[in-house]
């Protein structure tokens, strides 16, 4: 076999491409039944997307890990630089100014991110003495790397996207040894913050979201219609579901957003509840990877960027699941690999990238040190 396939292709990971090309045509298949059995306007571009995104994911996992060091610091300026940008001149769309115009492409920088946050945390952990990493003091950086970057994306305004970039800060430190007491008294103090926080900083949509989860049914037909939707499509699948381009909620326009938000209910009605563990299993193989590779890197820093991404990755997928079967407000975060929309994309498969190289280096200081 190796006479036949190049050395280089042969050593592609290829279950996980495999893996990443299943669920994405998965959701392609979805998307497709979302449009009335047609291509376009969401199958088509989400498949295209996504083939360029992983074909630039495995030439970015070839890249040494000391390369994303190295990218880490001006990466994370730059990209700060361009939410002050949205902020002056974004683009509004859905009543949220989110983007900005490149003129070859409408850039959503608070996508970019969410993975260049667990790159700045881990890099200052990793430069950080061990001896120091339980003192209260070192954690002033982190704090402040994080805290740029979530006020700008709740300026917008975008609770999901800020919620997602602190979720990954916190995972790297957690997972660097702070102890756990800072967690607790940080706990205690969302506990006291967050009736402040919804009276005084969330806008009206934000706190409607936070209140139609608590009592969907208290508006069924207004603030709450979007989750008894999505659980009316969901549990009418029962165990088979439905058969293919045979649902109802997505084809008659019950079901708001079945392409992005929503593209959990649009499956399951379907495909009911099998469809639903086969997306369940292919997260499971993903995120199993992801942390494989973070505890196989020999090296601090790719222990806590791998983990840290998986985990970003799981922040996605969790949310978006809960969401939509009413365990957590409607935040609009996408389901990974399967709702439509190139900046998810873009950010998913940037995650893999980095994971792959970590994987990469982590098997070249192997074969090495043998």
């Amino acid at each position: 076999m190796n006479s036949i396939v190049p050395a280089p292709i042969a050593r592609l990971n290829w279950p996980i491409i495999v893996l990443l090309t299943a669920m994405a045509s998965f959701g392609a298949t979805v998307l497709y039944s979302a449009a009335g059995g047609a291509f376009m306007p969401w199958s088509a571009p989400h498949m295209i997307r996504f083939f360029v995104f992983l074909i630039a994911a495995v030439i970015a996992g070839h890249l040494p890990l000391e390369f994303w060091k190295r990218v880490t610091v001006p990466a994370y300026f730059i990209i700060l630089v361009l939410l002050l940008g949205v902020e002056l001149a974004g683009a509004v769309r859905g009543g949220s100014e989110r983007w900005i115009n490149l003129g070859f492409i409408n850039l959503q920088p608070s996508e970019l991110m969410k993975p260049t946050i667990v790159l700045a945390v881990a890099f200052y952990f990793d430069r950080l003495p061990a001896s120091r990493v339980r003192d209260w003091d070192a954690m002033a950086v982190p704090l402040a790397i994080m805290a740029l970057p979530v006020t700008l994306v709740m300026l917008q305004p975008d609770l999901g996207t800020s919620l997602a970039v602190l979720f990954g800060g916190v995972v790297v430190m957690f997972l660097a040894g702070t102890p756990i007491r800072y967690y607790v008294g940080a706990g205690i103090g969302a506990m006291i913050l967050i009736p402040i926080a919804f009276f005084f900083l969330l806008h009206d949509y934000q706190r409607n979201r936070i209140l139609t989860f608590l009592d969907p049914e208290s508006d069924p037909l207004g603030t709450g219609y979007h989750i008894s939707q999505s659980k009316i499509a969901i549990g009418s699948g029962g165990i088979t579901g439905k058969g293919f381009l045979d649902g109802t909620q997505s084809h008659l326009d019950y079901l708001p957003e079945g392409h992005t938000d929503f593209v959990f209910a649009t499956m399951a009605e379907e495909w009911g509840m099998v469809g639903g563990l086969a997306i369940l299993f292919g997260f499971f193989l993903l995120f199993k990877w992801g942390l494989t590779v973070a505890s196989n890197s020999p090296s601090r820093y790719g222990r806590l960027v791998a983990a840290g991404l998986t985990c970003t990755i799981f922040f996605y997928a969790a949310v978006n699941l809960m969401m939509v079967v009413g365990f957590a407000p409607v935040v609009g975060i996408p389901l990974p690999l399967i709702s439509h929309g190139g900046s998810s994309m873009m950010t998913i498969m940037g995650c893999v990238a980095i994971i792959l190289s970590i994987e990469r280096d982590g098997k070249g200081r192997y074969r090495n040190f043998n």
